[in-house]
């Protein structure tokens, strides 16, 4: 007998603050065999609320959904419109938990000076924060941040800034969520560590955790192969 081909499951991946597309570089092409991959616009909104319904709009009936830290808010985000169109769902080092007051005081501050003309000010003092710290050193991983945060722009960060400091508290939500999800996190991120993965798998009926070691924040990038088999063995 010919071996059935499944059907098509579109992708769409959701970056995080000051990533584009070239986040999910490495995990494309695996991905691209189960259905269209589309990588996400997340600049134009200052909502988690409204980026969701942007993308929506133009997302197919039914997908697989992926979100990398703000990604993530903004995948919980969209499963809140509408659960059921989201078939899978992968939840990359990112929170449940909406932001301390310590941590919208920190959003403002960078807000503040970014408006100010001082977005390499900004970008300077986060990085170390994005990255392992074995790779705080790694001269080509940081020009690849660095042109992410540039192709996003000033304007773009202040409303994704603004968008991340309204998120909601997802935890009362998560033992809500039905469809097949991996909750992935680097166990050096130092920005959503593994505790708040932990709390998220633990929330969400089913859910696998996958932990990636060497890496930080920024997993994707940081520590591509092993990321893009879980994504795999997820859509599977």
């Amino acid at each position: 007998m010919p071996k059935l081909i499944p059907e098509p499951l579109p992708v769409i991946l959701v970056p995080g603050l000051l990533c584009s597309a070239r986040l999910y570089a490495a995990q494309i092409d695996a991905l691209w065999p189960f259905g269209p991959v589309t990588v996400a616009d997340h600049r134009r909104d200052d909502s988690v609320d409204a980026i969701a319904r942007r993308i929506l709009a133009e997302a197919p009936p039914r997908f697989a959904l992926a979100g990398l830290s703000m990604g993530g808010y903004i995948a919980f985000a969209m499963w809140r419109q509408a659960p059921d169109r989201i078939e899978r769902l992968a939840l990359l080092d990112t929170s449940a938990r909406n932001d301390t007051p310590e941590q919208t005081e920190r959003r403002r501050g960078a807000i503040a000076k970014a408006d100010a003309g001082q977005f390499d000010e900004v970008f300077e003092a986060f990085y170390p924060a994005l990255v392992h710290k074995n790779r705080h050193g790694d001269a080509e991983l940081k020009r690849t941040v660095r042109g992410m945060a540039d192709a996003t722009g000033v304007e773009a960060f202040i409303r994704q800034q603004k968008a991340i400091m309204g998120r909601p508290d997802m935890r009362p939500e998560l033992a809500k969520i039905r469809c097949k999800t991996l909750v992935l996190v680097g166990e050096g991120d130092d920005l959503t560590p593994p505790n708040l993965a932990q709390e998220i798998a633990a929330g969400i009926p089913g859910a696998q955790l996958a932990v990636i070691p060497d890496s930080g924040h920024l997993s994707t990038l940081e520590r591509p192969e092993p990321v893009t088999q879980a994504l795999v063995a997820w859509m599977h």
